[in-house]
């Protein structure tokens, strides 16, 4: 099992690298779409692993039969990761972003995938979508974008349309509720990204650029919120540093 990847090549992330008079709030527009892949494997640390692990649990979870959703997908990693991890028979995928730039960019890669089982990519918000027979439902790095007061109706929705037994993985950048552990570890971050040839300007200038769009929660929030949606269990099966992912199980 390799490492999923979206493009042979990346285009390089260069978006902050030059001071801004002013950072307008982040967006996934045309531009973030263009260096995403290259944005990602930089910014967040185990996202390879998580990709890896995706497909491995997928191939544990998926029914014959069933639907499974990749929301919030931007380029379609997590789908390929589904899409080559599904071993039960008649399954689909349902893959869901409201950014046009990245639909674009996903459905393109879809049709380069050599993988049989079909995947309909949507354009359209995620809290639009009516979660139905799902097996495997994931959340990689999408709840954080989604206001807070709105999170709870949104895993009710589709804590209800998945099938007994089946699976949401929710990966999300955490905080913590001590504060010098919460420094520590968003400096350590900050290291990470440093290692990976981003410049302070550059981390200063994304951290404000993500400060109203990104906003991160504790882990006891997050599987408390899952309890009450309806999960009857709720486990973190992945952590480095400040970024988490969770198994959600109905």
């Amino acid at each position: 099992m390799g490492v999923l990847l979206v493009s042979a090549t990346m285009n390089k992330d260069r978006i902050y690298n030059e001071s801004m008079a002013q950072v307008a709030d982040f967006r996934f527009d045309a531009q973030v779409a263009d260096v995403f892949s290259d944005m990602i494997e930089r910014s967040v640390p185990g996202y390879r692993s998580i990709l890896m692990m995706i497909e491995t649990l997928t191939g544990h979870y998926a029914r014959p039969n069933s639907n499974l959703y990749d929301l919030g997908c931007s380029l379609g990693a997590a789908t390929l990761s589904m899409r080559r991890g599904i071993q039960a028979e008649a399954c689909s995928i349902i893959s869901v972003d409201n950014s046009e730039a990245m639909v674009k960019r996903c459905r393109k890669v879809m049709d380069r995938d050599l993988h049989d089982t079909p995947v309909e990519v949507v354009c359209d918000d995620i809290r639009n979508i009516e979660v139905e027979n799902a097996s495997v439902v994931v959340l990689n790095f999408t709840l954080q974008f989604i206001p807070p007061r709105e999170r709870a109706h949104l895993l009710q929705s589709i804590c209800a349309g998945m099938q007994p037994g089946g699976v949401l993985i929710l990966s999300e950048k955490v905080r913590f509720e001590d504060p010098h552990v919460n420094a520590l570890l968003t400096e350590i971050h900050h290291d990470f990204k440093r290692a990976h040839g981003y410049s302070d300007l550059e981390i200063s200038q994304k951290r404000t650029a993500l400060e109203k769009v990104l906003i991160p929660e504790t882990i006891p929030a997050h599987r408390e919120r899952l309890l009450d949606a309806g999960f009857s269990s709720v486990d973190v099966w992945f952590q480095c540093f400040n970024f988490m992912s969770m198994l959600a199980v109905k």
